[in-house]
């Protein structure tokens, strides 16, 4: 019959996929008792609506299997109280982001949008494109972590990081805009990114304080949707200069895009201004410009927002497929012109 410490031993092999320690050190074993063939503890989890829980006590029921005698596992789900959240989280050790001292970016220009599905991290990878095209020294840094979607863009294939010993390597495309994203560490590039807030703002940090940038014009950075945690962490742990605001033709998109623009004032951060994407349609066969989404709100949000139209954008089908095929440097930036060239004021 197994005794409790091998059963412990036994647990201490289950990570906790977030926090990356095991359960037993985390404290969230309680309760654990061997009774015959039958092996019972309850597992207290940081909140009840963790999306990995059944993970966890998959794993730790495997490993309690596997110990001689033991046939049967009852695992009970609890809550943590507040004050055991926070030793826990007190616990962990701070990151020291090893690169910090050794970047130098001139400007952090952050790409947001009230919404999704309004292409703004096709307008930050155009706005990165652009910006080398006009001789800058580049980078993008995707702060989407749970929809990531830069590396898609800018490479056929996805690369492999290495570290150096000032820190993590970006990765760099083809035509020398340095990349990083969480789809460059991840095995599989649609394997799924399932964390909470506290966890993607550390790997936000990370990637603004433990990549080796080394000199920059300017790092574009591409915002989740929303005004949540991620948002949150980056305009108060990056020295943004500037935001550019992505809406589309929708008055509801330009509704929500002016919560972004609240957020942004309240934080003090200054929007260099509005892009509108998906903005009309040009007929292939007469050229004659159909307004897909109805008519523009454009001129409207941003007058009301108190900032700059920097440009309407059309729907071109021939840089959506350069885009899946991971060839974005490529793209034709005609329409773009006007918006690197007042984006680059700005910055001067």
């Amino acid at each position: 019959m197994a005794s409790v410490e091998q059963a412990r031993a036994a647990l201490t092999k289950v990570i906790d996929p977030e926090l990356g320690r095991n359960i037993v050190e985390l404290g969230m074993v309680r309760d654990l008792q061997v009774q015959g063939e039958t092996v019972r503890f309850t597992l207290a989890l940081t909140t009840m609506a963790c999306p990995l829980q059944n993970r966890m006590i998959a794993d730790a029921k495997e490993a309690l299997l596997a110990l001689p005698g033991v046939t049967q596992v009852d695992v009970q789900i609890a809550e943590m109280t507040p004050e055991q959240k926070r030793q826990i989280m007190g616990s962990r050790q701070e990151e020291s982001y090893t690169a910090t001292s050794f970047n130098h970016v001139r400007n952090v220009v952050a790409v947001m949008s009230g919404k999704g599905g309004v292409g703004k991290s096709l307008v930050s990878a155009l706005l990165a494109v652009a910006l080398k095209r006009a001789g800058k020294r580049v980078g993008i840094l995707d702060a989407d972590i749970t929809g990531p979607s830069i590396p898609k863009m800018f490479f056929a294939e996805t690369p492999r990081l290495s570290n150096s010993p000032l820190g993590i390597l970006p990765a760099q495309s083809d035509g020398g805009i340095k990349v990083m994203s969480i789809n460059l560490l991840l095995p599989h590039e649609d394997d799924a990114v399932i964390w909470r807030g506290p966890l993607i703002s550390g790997a936000i940090k990370q990637f603004w304080g433990d990549v080796f940038w080394g000199d920059l014009d300017v790092l574009v950075v591409d915002l989740p949707p929303g005004t949540s945690d991620a948002s949150l962490t980056v305009m108060q742990s990056l020295p943004i200069t500037g935001i550019v605001m992505v809406t589309t033709p929708q008055e509801l998109a330009g509704m929500v895009v002016r919560k972004a623009s609240q957020m942004a004032a309240q934080l003090s951060i200054p929007i260099l201004g509005l892009v509108e994407n998906m903005s009309y349609v040009l007929c292939p066969h007469c050229g004659t410009r159909i307004d897909a989404f109805g008519p523009s709100h454009a001129a409207e949000v941003a007058e009301r927002m108190g900032v700059t139209l920097l440009g309407q954008l059309p729907l071109r089908a021939e840089i959506a497929a350069l885009a899946d095929a991971g060839r974005i440097e490529e793209a034709a930036l005609e329409d773009f012109a006007p918006i690197v060239e007042q984006v680059t004021n700005s910055l001067s």
